[in-house]
């Protein structure tokens, strides 16, 4: 029987190093997304017709999809010029489906038709809230954007996480926890990404109950704002802190690319800092080191990533 495999994240870096790569496995697949998003296309559309925001659980959807070329450039294409510029044809898509059938579970039924998917694709959450953070000033930031892409002192440590109100996790996302052989959280945004799943009310629950490992996937780069001069440590103390239980594996990257490669990257993306720092107890055996980098583009490497996922499934 194939294994049950759930992953938790948003953004594009879980979807593309995860689910595209493990879903060429004997597996069965859930991704839990993020809903939270309140910037760009996503946000805009959350904003202007007080729906669920479609980005990240779009970015899941086509990960898995099984469809020609064709159809996958058509969900990709973002417009370019007029009232439309910026929005993405897909989470066009799903907001339409979600406006008209009132329904998400049909929403996400009509998605997995189209794009023949043969996982499942679920939302963490269909409740409103918005994701806070404090910060070492006292300050409050509101709205997953504002934590993103920062407008206040980026310098400035976050010292507490909030989701307000509270949302309710998706009752089938709860139960796709408890009954995994495996869960993957990560890799994805600390704060902006993981932590409005990992906060949703029932989730750390569920995950506590769950007789599956929990597997963390270590951001390759600390970002700018969020996770400042973060070592592998930090992040895992961070994600246990959240789910309240002990990680059973945690796999850090060990290539790391010349400073000259890496400058030259960072300078194209002026949200991350650095590469993670490798801080670990090397006795143990939760900490998996590997090489995990596409080293063309200094992200995780889909291929090199799964398989090591898939390894853990059979211990």
């Amino acid at each position: 029987m194939p294994k049950q495999i759930v992953a938790m994240g948003g953004g594009n870096a879980m979807p593309k190093a995860v689910l595209a790569g493990l879903k060429q496995f004997d597996v069965e697949l859930t991704a839990v997304c993020a809903m939270l998003d309140s910037g760009g296309s996503s946000g805009r559309l959350r904003k202007d017709y007080k729906i669920m925001a479609p980005g990240d659980i779009r970015r899941a959807f086509l990960a898995l999809a099984n469809t020609s070329p064709v159809v996958e450039n058509l969900f990709n294409y973002r417009f370019e010029a007029g009232e439309l510029k910026g929005h993405n044809f897909a989470n066009l898509l799903i907001a339409a489906l979600e406006l008209s059938t009132g329904d998400y579970k049909q929403t996400i039924e009509t998605m997995n038709r189209i794009l023949d998917v043969k996982h499942k694709v679920l939302p963490v959450t269909l409740d409103k809230s918005e994701l806070c953070v404090v910060l070492e000033n006292g300050e409050t930031i509101i709205g997953e954007t504002n934590i993103d892409k920062p407008k206040h002192n980026s310098n400035l440590k976050i010292e507490k996480i909030y989701l307000s109100p509270e949302p309710n996790a998706y009752p089938e996302a709860l139960e796709s926890i408890e009954k995994a052989d495996l869960i993957i959280i990560g890799p994805g945004d600390l704060y902006s990404s993981l932590a409005q799943i990992l906060l949703c009310k029932g989730v750390k629950e569920a995950i506590q109950a769950t007789k599956a490992k929990i597997v963390y996937v270590v951001n390759l780069m600390t970002k700018l704002g969020e996770t400042n001069k973060f070592s592998v440590n930090d992040f895992v103390k961070e994600i246990e802190n959240m789910i309240n239980r002990k990680l059973d594996f945690v796999l850090c990257n060990n290539n790391i690319p010349s400073k000259e490669k890496i400058k030259i990257y960072l300078a194209k993306h002026s949200e991350l800092i650095e590469m993670t720092k490798i801080d670990i107890d090397t006795k143990d055996k939760r900490f998996i080191q590997a090489d995990l980098l596409d080293e063309e583009n200094l992200a995780h490497n889909t291929e090199k990533l799964s398989k090591l996922i898939f390894k853990l499934c059979k211990q």
